[in-house]
């Protein structure tokens, strides 16, 4: 997971290939590895751009981390865009699916924006191509009356198509897409001649992403299973790691907003020993109900970043334990109100077993707030 925008930007969010430009220049300048036709960068040059050079230079610029706790998923995931197998990431929300998505799409393809957001109302128009409908009254179906999408755009520049969340569209839907895959074909059958059928250009491949929460929403096609690659991502495990994610994507978060102060490591360790109990169901050897929520890394930078923000914009000095607390409840609680019920029964298991800690003592006062 990352920030989106950088201090100063005149906008919130940027592509990853901007948000991300000098290392993409370096590592360019750097490259001299095996590349796959239509790849702007190798397989190995793109692993570096995503779990970073672990501190070392390349092409005058040190390569950061973007992506943890799934290294060798990322590798696989690499393999199999570089042949001719669509790939899908699935996984609970918040597992950074899609900044994966757009992150192989920003390394390979130089562009992440050829998407389609999948939902219920996502039609054939939004993925293939659609027309400008006053010239084909007027002149009839021709190439200039055509407007590609997203699909067309990626084929014909031999690109990265990324398709967020297909399992919310309809079967029908996801469908289109067998032809594509099976055949690296899209036949345009309004047209004569050689425009009625476009041939994908080299590095052409598809990235879908599915939420393991909508399972059963629309069920995959088993046609459409078999030309894809699955690899199903996983929430983080390893506390330091999270707790190093979560400290600094927090600061940049802040930094990016003007905000003048950095979380306190203490502060985020005892965020992530929260959220992991809370995710794992269990704290001092006691099993606990699970929440119906998945408490993700991006949640807990959330809650971290909205603790930092009230003191900076509210007052009443720095942010403590308690402030934790106060911004947890719109995360863990959401719509379900057993989950009331279940953070309760955790945070009496905290006050029998940490009372005398003074860091879970100073948390608990923000109990009031839930």
């Amino acid at each position: 997971m990352t920030s989106d925008s950088r201090p100063g930007s005149s906008v919130q969010r940027l592509p990853a290939e901007q948000l991300h430009a000098h290392e993409l220049a370096a590592l360019r300048a750097w490259d001299s590895h095996p590349c796959p036709a239509g790849w702007q960068l190798s397989p190995r040059a793109v692993r570096l751009f995503i779990l970073g050079s672990d501190g070392e230079t390349l092409g005058g610029q040190v390569i950061e981390r973007k992506i943890y706790g799934n290294d060798v998923l990322v590798e696989r995931a690499i393999v199999t865009l570089a042949g001719q197998r669509g790939l899908l990431l699935a996984g609970e929300p918040g597992t950074a699916k899609s900044l994966l998505s757009e992150l192989l799409a920003a390394a390979i393809s130089g562009s992440s924006t050829l998407t389609v957001q999948g939902s219920a109302g996502t039609v054939e128009e939004g993925i293939r191509y659609s027309w400008n409908y006053a010239l084909l009254l007027r002149d009839g179906p021709t190439p200039a009356a055509l407007v590609p999408g997203p699909l067309h755009r990626a084929m014909e520049q031999g690109a990265l198509m990324r398709f967020e969340e297909i399992t919310r569209c309809p079967v029908e839907i996801q469908d289109l897409l067998i032809p594509v895959l099976s055949d690296r074909v899209l036949h345009v059958p309004e047209l004569k001649g050689e425009g009625a059928m476009l041939l994908s250009r080299p590095g052409f491949n598809l990235i879908a992403t599915a939420n393991l929460k909508d399972r059963g929403v629309n069920e995959m096609s088993s046609a459409l299973k078999r030309r894809l690659n699955f690899e199903t991502m996983q929430p983080l495990s390893d506390a330091r790691l999270e707790g190093e994610l979560v400290s600094r994507e927090a600061a940049r978060l802040l930094a990016a907003e003007g905000i003048e102060t950095a979380p306190a490591p203490d502060l985020t360790g005892l965020l992530i020993t929260l959220f992991q109990e809370l995710r794992q169901a269990q704290a001092l050897g006691v099993a606990l109900e699970p929440l119906s929520n998945v408490l993700s890394t991006a949640e807990a930078i959330n809650v971290l970043y909205s603790a930092m923000a009230e003191s900076w914009y509210l007052g009443g000095g720095p942010p403590g334990p308690a402030q934790l607390l106060r911004h947890l409840g719109g995360t863990v609680i959401k719509d379900e109100a057993d989950d009331r019920r279940r953070l309760g029964d955790y945070l009496r298991l905290v006050r029998s077993h940490r009372s005398d800690d003074p860091a879970w003592r100073a948390l608990l006062e923000g109990e009031a707030w839930l």
